[in-house]
């Protein structure tokens, strides 16, 4: 009998099943109220517009295209709606600068491959996307923490990446409501960031699959956009913007798409046309369909929902979480990080909670790098009521208090 681990490549010992993605099974659980899987409440999807968008794609000639092979870049229209709202958001850019991925996830893989040689040193917040170190793992890094306010010195980056047996290659972070954490970087912690890569001559990868989920506070312009106010053109730009449309209009497409410097975009289209030589045809266009004839107006429809539900949540933690526990406030976004007291652990407090209060979350400890964080633990409210809200914090509040109290 084969002994197949004895074949498989080095890189594949560090594939782990995701937390998350074993968690989102405990949906289908009628006497769990989870508030694991970071997901789409699939209520809000703009199912009707879709319907119209492929039926007008079948009843055209446009179907044959559709069906068929197309080019490594994505289908033309998406990436010029594309550039129009990169505009929007002060990043002037051209199609050539715009790549279309199956799924933002894909796009992580694809950068993780094309800056990463074993050993090499990606840098990365504590906490960060889990989904991220998936991608990243197979390519055999180490990682260091990435502090978009601190004061380590670019020194002490490269000296420990150099211990490691590598180079510093990027830094990766969510500035806009991250997951898991819900926070945003500020304007001069992006600028630190930076900075900083600039002194270390690194890439800076800007995961901004929240941004358009702002529900209160001022807006803060993307790194890509503070760079290219500060160097002139996309193209002298260091800066690697990855985009979904997962959050806004349906996940089930994997549709995302990459801005960046068209030295990096030519490289992409290569690593694609290795892979899977395009994302579905027909689903970009069913995308750019839906999204040219009302992706501002399904955008405000989930932020009215969303924000109402995150509102509950905060107050719901304030009310029932005892002294000692504290939580974040995010802006946007579709999560809140629970820190617990000292001595509790995220993940055992999980296994209790299933056998006993029937609440699901993530434990923290899966989103560190260093397997740290392991009494904090992270909520979503985007699939949740108000009533499972209140009942779901109500009981883990009180099991947090008896883990206390024991």
């Amino acid at each position: 009998m084969l002994n197949w681990e004895s074949i498989f490549a080095t890189r594949s010992s560090r594939m782990r099943a995701s937390e998350i993605r074993e968690l989102l099974k405990l949906l289908d659980r009628p006497d769990i109220i989870s508030f694991a899987g970071g997901i789409p409440d699939p209520a809000l999807f703009p199912d009707q517009e879709f319907k119209a968008a492929y039926a007008d794609i079948f009843n055209s000639s446009a179907v044959n295209s559709a069906l068929q092979y197309s080019v490594s870049e994505g289908y033309k229209p998406l990436r010029e709606w594309l550039v129009k709202q990169m505009a929007a958001l002060n990043i002037p850019c051209e199609l050539e600068n715009v790549f279309i991925v199956s799924g933002s996830q894909q796009g992580l893989d694809y950068l993780g491959k094309l800056f990463l040689s074993p050993d090499d040193t990606a840098l990365v917040t504590w906490p960060t996307y889990l989904g991220a170190l998936q991608a990243f793992n197979a390519y055999e890094p180490t990682y260091d923490q990435l502090t978009p306010n601190g004061n380590r010195t670019p020194d002490s980056y490269r000296a420990q990446a150099s211990a490691a047996g590598g180079k510093v290659k990027f830094a990766y972070l969510s500035a806009d409501f991250a997951n898991p954490t819900g926070e945003t970087v500020d304007q001069a912690g992006r600028e630190k960031v930076l900075a900083l890569a600039e002194e270390l001559d690194i890439a800076v990868i800007e995961d901004a699959a929240y941004q358009s989920l702002r529900y209160d506070g001022n807006p803060i312009a993307p790194i890509l956009a503070t760079e290219i106010a500060k160097n002139g053109h996309i193209n002298d730009t260091r800066t690697i913007y990855c985009g979904s449309f997962s959050k806004t209009l349906a996940p089930g497409l994997r549709v995302g798409f990459i801005v960046a410097n068209a030295a990096v975009i030519r490289k992409l289209v290569l690593m694609k046309q290795a892979a899977d030589l395009h994302s579905s045809t027909i689903n970009q266009i069913a995308i750019a369909h839906v999204a040219e004839r009302g992706f501002d107006a399904q955008v405000a429809k989930i932020k009215s929902v969303y924000s109402h539900r995150r509102n509950v949540m905060l107050a719901a933690l304030e009310k029932y979480m005892p002294a000692g526990t504290s939580w974040t406030k995010p802006e946007g976004g579709m999560f809140i990080w629970v820190t617990l007291p000292k001595g509790i652990d995220g993940a055992k407090l999980l296994a209790k909670s299933l056998e006993t209060a029937k609440v699901a979350f993530v434990p923290g400890k899966a989103f560190f790098a260093d397997g740290s964080g392991e009494n904090t633990f992270r909520v979503s409210f985007s699939c949740a009521n108000d009533q499972m809200i209140e009942e779901g914090i109500s009981r883990l509040g009180a099991l947090i208090e008896s883990e206390i109290g024991g």
